[in-house]
């Protein structure tokens, strides 16, 4: 399937090679990215100084087939966000990094409070094996960070932080199977339809996801977590902590549910390491 440039990169690209009308809608553009969407031809050129033709051949200089669908693309490139268009206030102290993570687990805390964490234990803690989902760049890293939590406590686990790779395996699953599936939305396709193929094949599935979604709606548990994107787009996703906050609340459970035999495996760990580093005993495990 082929996508559309971004209108904004392909005007800033092409920007220098433009005649000096044309780049006068450009700048326009820039300035005023919302007038340019809804205005006619003639108010465009009238604002940026420069002729109605000039404006249709700004448009098809940076690839439009017409000034209509230039304003179509523009209309899109604003729909992503005003904030990945024009300038927030600026954050210019590493301390908000910080402030985000403490605001983001705060508000999921009392979340979590509420979800069913008992019941995905106890599935997870009876389940034959646990498979792990997640696409796209937080859910993919998280997804195997649940099976470095749970392996090393004696659990059969794989992560499959494919987009592909989970649809394969979710046609292979019996009823004594569980699925974590990782989405920060619950909206991604691909994990949507592997929770929905493992759930006919009568594997449980427990999502870490957004509350009324697509997957939560497919789950039989939901650990819900919430993300509020602020304007400072230069800040990576915020998500990634409630998730992270979930899979080390299963982890610590599920170590507390067989606290000999995870003191036994977490020791022998322990003593494996320290044959192959050294290093005091309060080096961590192995991260």
């Amino acid at each position: 399937m082929s996508q559309e440039i971004d209108i904004l990169s392909r005007i800033t690209t092409d920007f220098a090679a433009l005649r000096d009308a044309e780049k006068k809608v450009a700048e326009l553009i820039f300035a005023d990215i919302e007038f340019v969407t809804e205005a006619s031809i003639s108010d465009i050129a009238q604002r940026a100084g420069v002729s109605d033709a000039s404006v249709t051949r700004f448009a098809r200089a940076i690839g439009c087939t017409n000034v209509r669908d230039l304003k179509t693309r523009l209309t899109r490139a604003l729909a992503a966000g005003r904030r990945f268009i024009q300038e927030a206030t600026p954050e210019d102290s590493s301390s908000v990094v910080y402030d985000i993570a403490t605001q983001t687990l705060a508000l999921n805390r009392d979340l979590l409070a509420q979800a069913d964490v008992s019941g995905a234990v106890e599935q997870l803690d009876t389940a034959r094996q646990i498979l792990v989902f997640g696409a796209g760049g937080g859910s993919s890293i998280l997804s195997q960070e649940l099976q470095f939590r749970l392996v090393r406590l004696g659990y059969a686990i794989c992560a499959y932080p494919q987009a592909l790779l989970p649809r394969m395996v979710a046609s292979t699953l019996e009823p004594d199977d569980v699925v974590v599936v990782l989405s920060v939305t619950g909206y991604t396709p691909e994990m949507v339809e592997s929770a929905q193929i493992a759930k006919q094949y009568g594997a449980k599935v427990i999502a870490i996801t957004a509350m009324n979604s697509p997957l939560a709606e497919t789950s039989d548990i939901v650990l819900p977590i919430t993300s509020r994107e602020t304007d400072f787009i230069y800040h990576p996703s915020a998500s990634r902590y409630a998730m992270l906050a979930v899979i080390d609340v299963l982890a610590l459970e599920l170590a507390m549910r067989h606290r000999e035999r995870s003191r036994t495996k977490l020791r022998r760990l322990k003593l494996s390491l320290d044959d192959h580093r050294g290093g005091d005993n309060r080096q961590p495990l192995g991260d």
